[in-house]
Order: structure tokens, then sequence, then C-alpha cells
């Protein structure tokens, strides 16, 4: 993989003052244009806001926010303030949050008016807040952050300095971790920590037209969306994901950068053949995917239907390691995730001894910069081995070129009557099925075999949750996996529990099926 030429990043305060009426970014929604001057005076107004509110240097904030204009004005002002800024999931509840908002020690705590019933009972739990505010409306007992900036200076405070995002883990198989890295500079005029390398690959620059879809709450649309400001581009931030609709921003603003989960990729593929072809997708330069395992034949059918834009990665929160791979490369590994460069994959069995190629096992990263889970040392050492190099808990193999694999989460591994079933591949499989429209795949007790496997199924058409597409599906896998792998039972969901990044809430399904046993 070759790099492209290391990119310089000014602050985007530099094009505030060169260009300010170029759209910062754009609502795909409401159409709201937010300017770079625009974001350059409230950002401003915001970092006066969070010193007067006590706020200092190194000292925490949370935000739940939806998509909205005001949460990259906080996310900038935080940055140029010092402040280290934890966004949470829009989709936690009450006990979620406030522990997220007491771990980060954060003692301010910004709400989007939407999310009201939450964000008042998670304040209320929390410990350590000294400031609530609100955006997008009132919410009682928080102040709207409007209304606080009207009469603040709209040029920087004295003592900027750089700050950074604190994002939490997903929460999937436990309580979630705060991934703590401390600001890598200390000038707000500081190149991206990921610019010269992820940035570089992607081809950012002052040209680029980056349609966000996801939330900006998890850590890829905020880091991205960030460089690209950073380099003077344009985002379209779309409120909420719709398949269609995100293709016809693609064609209206001549899009030249995504980034999707491979869910989003199934759901635009299974778009009527008249609403898949009716958009010119021909600006596309860069069609950027990760979060979750993708499906060989999707990916196949998006390379098909986009051409060889699509670029997929592996890494995580912790940024312990980066794996990249383009759709040439993609073609000759189908299934890989790519090779690194960011620190050097490692695969070693439960002894933690080093596996050759082809061998699955656990996947490490070795010689790359550490992190910490913030104020869980403990959580932190099991994160790391011996040799100082650490996982993200994912499992898979390298081949011979140094091309990574992922076979699954070590958390979802099924363990029948002694072999290793890994849910990714039938859920891989069964998503190509043209009745289906998601899927979940997981273990659940069995008396001799120790685990089953089973699969919770979301219909294309609720009308086919029944007996009989149960008994289609099972035979379909039946001619297509070996018998250990082919679920004995499927159920139906009308919706399954998947978090806006692309991740199954899976160990709720599998806890509330063992439960049940």
């Amino acid at each position: 993989i070759r790099r492209k030429e290391k990119l310089a990043m000014p602050h985007f305060s530099f094009y505030a003052a060169d260009t300010p009426d170029r759209p910062a970014y754009i609502m795909a929604g409401s159409g709201q244009v937010v300017t770079y001057s625009e974001l350059d005076r409230i950002s401003n107004q915001i970092a006066h806001l969070l010193r007067a509110s006590g706020v200092q240097r190194g000292d925490h904030i949370a935000m739940m926010m939806k998509n909205c204009p005001e949460f990259l004005q906080v996310a900038q002002a935080a940055n140029r303030a010092g402040i280290i800024f934890t966004p949470i999931s829009t989709h936690l509840k009450e006990e979620e949050s406030a522990y997220i908002i007491t771990n980060c020690k954060a003692k301010l705590f910004i709400a989007s008016a939407e999310l009201a019933d939450v964000a008042t009972e998670a304040a209320a739990a929390a410990a350590g807040l000294t400031r609530c505010l609100s955006v997008g409306g009132d919410i009682a007992g928080f102040e709207a952050l409007d209304e606080q900036l009207a009469d603040l200076p709209v040029t920087p405070i004295v003592d900027e300095c750089l700050g950074a995002p604190m994002l939490y883990s997903s929460g999937t198989t436990g309580k979630p971790k705060g991934v703590y890295w401390a600001p890598h500079a200390e000038s707000i005029h500081a190149e991206h920590a990921l610019s010269g390398s992820v940035g570089a690959f992607f081809g950012f620059d002052v040209n680029t037209i980056y349609l966000s879809p996801a939330p900006l709450y998890h850590a890829a649309p905020l880091h991205y969306n960030l460089m690209v400001l950073g380099l003077g581009g344009t985002s379209l931030i779309m409120e909420r994901f719709d398949p269609e609709y995100s293709l016809k921003l693609v064609e209206r603003y001549k899009v030249t950068h995504s980034q999707w989960v491979p869910i989003m990729f199934v759901r635009m593929l299974k778009l009527p053949e008249a609403s898949r072809t009716r958009y010119d997708l021909s600006s596309m330069k860069c069609a950027i995917h990760a979060a979750a395992p993708c499906p060989v034949d999707v990916k196949e059918a998006m390379i098909e239907w986009w051409g060889p834009v699509i670029v997929e990665y592996y890494s995580g929160s912790e940024g312990n390691g980066f794996t990249i791979i383009d759709s040439a490369n993609w073609l000759t590994h189908k299934g890989s995730v790519g090779q690194a460069i960011i620190g050097e994959p490692r695969i070693l069995d439960e002894n933690g001894e080093v596996l050759g190629p082809g061998e699955v096992g656990d996947v490490y990263f070795a010689n790359s910069r550490p992190f910490e889970y913030f104020d869980e040392p403990e959580k932190t050492k099991k994160a790391f081995n011996e040799q100082g190099w650490s996982t993200m808990g994912d499992m898979g193999y390298l081949d011979k070129d140094g091309f990574l694999y992922l076979t699954d989460r070590k958390n979802f591994t099924i363990i029948t009557g002694g072999v290793n079933v890994y849910p990714a591949e039938i859920e891989g499989l069964l998503i190509a099925h043209d009745k289906v429209a998601d899927v979940a795949v997981f273990g659940i007790p069995h008396t001799e075999f120790g685990e089953e496997v089973m699969a919770v199924v979301q219909p294309l058409d609720w009308s086919d949750a029944n007996d009989e597409t149960e008994a289609e599906l099972i035979e379909w896998m039946r001619t297509r996996l070996s018998t250990v792998k082919v679920p004995r039972k499927i159920d139906f969901l009308e919706q399954l529990p998947r978090m806006d990044n692309g991740k199954l809430y899976k160990r709720r399904l599998q806890e509330a099926y063992r439960a049940a046993e």
C-alpha cells in the first residue's frame, strides 16, 4: 500500500479568515449551512462560556447530542480550549448515560432537547456536574446554550490549547470504557494525529465534499469530520441515515468522500432497482467503510455498483492499530481488512504464542502508541500482554502477504461440541438471502454440546416471519455451510437492536435467550 504525500493541516480558523463564506458543513435534512466564519465565531463564544463555567484545560465535559449544527461547534470549542470532551450515544438509557458522565468526571453536560427525558434523569443521577446546557430547545433544569452566548466575545480565549475527544466503547460485552488519549500536541494548529496516514490515504483535501451519514458521537464520523474541517473541505451531515436519500445527496452535492457501515451498504443494495440506478454517483472518489464485518457478497456487489472506490479499514477507539485495504487489493484478498499502516499485527494463541499464516487467534498490535481506559487501570492492564502488545478483543488471522482477516469478536465465538464457530461467517451468509434485512447469530446453552448456534432474523417483509421461512432459511444454509455452523433454530424480530455505527447489541439478545433457557 502506497501512502500519499503527507498533508499539512492548519486549524479551521485559517479558512475562516481566508474564505469566510465557504461552507464548513451543511445539515443534509434542513439544508442549513454553517460557514467557516460562523464556526469560528460560535466555537470561540462556547470556549469563553466553558471558561466562565469553570471548565479549564484538562477538564472533562460530556455531550449527548443528536446530529445537529451545535455538535461540531461544541467539539471545536473544546478542541481549542484544551478540554477533553465525551460524546455519549443517543440510544443509551438513564443509568448507562449517568455512568459515563460520572466515569469521565464531566464538569459540564450538554444535551439535545429531543433527549430531555434521558438527559434530565442522567444529569440528576451523575456525580460531579456543575452546569447543564441544552441545544435545540428547552430542558427543565438546563440552561439554553444559545442564550448564554449572546454577550460573549467572538475572539479566541487567551489560553487556547489543543483538546481531545474521549470516546467510550460501545459496551456490547460489558460496561463501556473511556478510551483516553492525551492531546497529541500543545498548539491548536497542530495537524490531526491521523492526517499524515489515514487522511492522506483517503485523499482528504480542501476540495473534499464529505458525506457523513452516521451519528457524530461515533469515532470515525467525529474524527473524519474534524479532519475535513482542518483541511478546509465541506462536510455534509445527515441527521439520520436513509438509504435512497443518501444516494440523492451524492448526486446533488457531488460528494467526493463518504463513510459507511456494512448494514448501510445492505440497505442501499436492497433498494428497488429503479431507485438504485436513478442517481449519478460518479463524483465519488473514496467510499470508506468499517465498524463491523462486511460480508464478501455485499462488498463485491458494492464494488460492481460504485466501482473501485470502496476502501475498508479496521481499527477502534483505542487507536492501537489500523489496517486498510482499497478495492484493487481486496479483490485479490477477498474478506481481508488489509495491511497495517499503524501498529504491527500479531496473531496469538491462548498461551500468548505467535501463530503462523492462516492460523486463527487473538489479534494484537505491536509497536503502536499505548492507550489507557480512563480511570480503569485493571481493564487497561488486561488489554496488553507482557510484550506491551495490545488487543481490541477481535480474533482473526494473517495470510502470507501480511493481510489481516477477522473472524469475529472473541466474546462471541461459539464453542459447540469442541468446535469454534464464528457468528460473523453465518451472518454474512444469511444477510445475502432475499428475505433477510438483518441478522444476529450467537450461542445459547446446550446440555450435550455446551452451546448451540442460534439465529435471530429481521425479515425484509414481516409477513415472512413464519415457520415456512425458518425452514427455508435453514435448508438454504445447509447447502452452503458445514452442519455444525447451521443454526438449529431461527427466531424473528421486527427490529434488531443495532447501533448506528453498525454494531449489534448482541450481548442483550444473547442474555435474553440464555435467561429464557
